[in-house]
């Protein structure tokens, strides 16, 4: 039997360089692909990607697998950075890791890949996947603390047909243990947490550099004046921090954000109640079902209004195969609209829309 072809991708990180490794041990022919997906340089003049490339050929040098680079700068820019900043500029908070997932890594990477001759393609995401009768759920992964099916919420089920997760049974100390191990140079590295491929930055510096700032006034919700907001664009729904209003109301409780009035320019506050700030159910659009729609118009199950938070109890009622209404089984902390509501059962995350409104 002819011996397969996986092709991954390689971010320069320990979880891709240890996918890499187990994929190699497990007796497939193993491609490495490195994405170059953003051209600029960060903040300090450093080229991100030039360093994190070096990691992609020491670890490709050290398994013997070869490597290759890709460059997407185009396909990122249009399908995935330009809707960013149109959310930002709608006053919205959107989540560029899910659609970058869905517009890049499973897009044009994966038709890359399979022109290189993939039989699969991999990549080092924490999740797990099933394919049964040419059905392709997406698992979580036995880590729940680095679970990483809320990214891929929106991949269809073609972007997921011959898809390989490598780490879906590791802990995340598992991979740098092994890494450390095998002598991997990246066994050490930090993790990325900045925006997908753009890396970590001063964001409102660099938010700014792309839309140009609104300043404004901050209300409290009885209409009280208390200060002055750099724009909209840089807050998000239960902020804290960075509103500069400390000391106004005496020590007791903190000051954060409640709403923002686009049509106005006016952040709202509120100071130690933070009962604005819960809502009881929310609308869902362009929701992507994995595998497939449920033929039942309502059912219950788990939710998710962000990457870090637990899962949630929820009844969903379908208005179309794309849209739900939502409605939650206790009241939710800073449910933001323009992030994403995923939905999972037991074991797999069943997918996920966008919030357009709470109540």
């Amino acid at each position: 039997m002819p011996q397969k072809t996986v092709v991954i991708g390689m971010s320069g990180g320990v979880d891709s360089s240890v996918a890499a490794l187990l994929l190699r041990e497990q007796g497939y022919r193993v491609i490495g692909l490195f994405m170059r997906n953003w051209e600029e340089s960060d903040e300090n003049g450093a080229c991100t990607a030039e360093e994190d490339f070096e990691d992609v050929k020491r670890v490709s040098d050290l398994l013997g697998i070869p490597y290759y680079t890709v460059n997407f700068s185009k396909e990122y820019m249009e399908r995935v950075f330009s809707y960013f900043l149109a959310e930002y500029r709608a006053g919205r908070t959107p989540n560029p890791d899910v659609l970058c997932n869905r517009e890049i890594k499973f897009g044009p990477f994966k038709k890359y890949a399979e022109d290189l001759g993939a039989d699969f393609i991999a990549t080092g995401h924490y999740c797990g996947i099933s394919h049964e009768n040419g059905v392709h759920r997406l698992l979580k992964a036995a880590d729940q603390n680095k679970d990483q099916t809320y990214f891929l919420n929106q991949l269809s089920q073609k972007q997921l047909e011959n898809v390989l997760f490598p780490l879906s049974d590791l802990k995340k100390e598992d991979v740098r243990r092994i890494a450390e191990e095998h002598g991997l140079s990246t066994a050490k590295k930090k993790d990325s947490t900045g925006i997908c491929f753009i890396g970590e930055r001063n964001f409102r510096k660099f938010l700014q550099e792309y839309l140009p700032a609104q300043p404004g006034k901050i209300l409290t919700l009885d209409g009280e004046e208390v200060g002055g907001h750099l724009g909209l664009m840089y807050y998000t729904l239960g902020q804290r921090r960075g509103l500069d209003l400390g000391g106004r109301r005496g020590e007791e409780g903190r000051w954060f954000v409640v709403k923002k009035d686009l049509e106005h320019n006016v952040l709202y506050v509120s100071h130690g109640d933070e009962t604005p700030l819960y809502s009881r159910g929310c609308l869902v659009s362009g929701f992507n079902f994995i595998p497939y729609p449920p033929e039942e118009s309502e059912f219950t199950c788990r939710a998710k209004f962000r990457y870090r938070q637990e899962e949630q109890g929820v009844k969903v009622a379908k208005i179309d195969n794309k849209s739900l209404k939502i409605t939650f089984d206790e009241p939710q902390r800073a449910v933001t609209e323009g992030q994403y509501a995923v939905l999972y059962d037991e074991r797999q995350c069943l997918g996920g829309g966008v919030i357009e409104e709470t109540w």
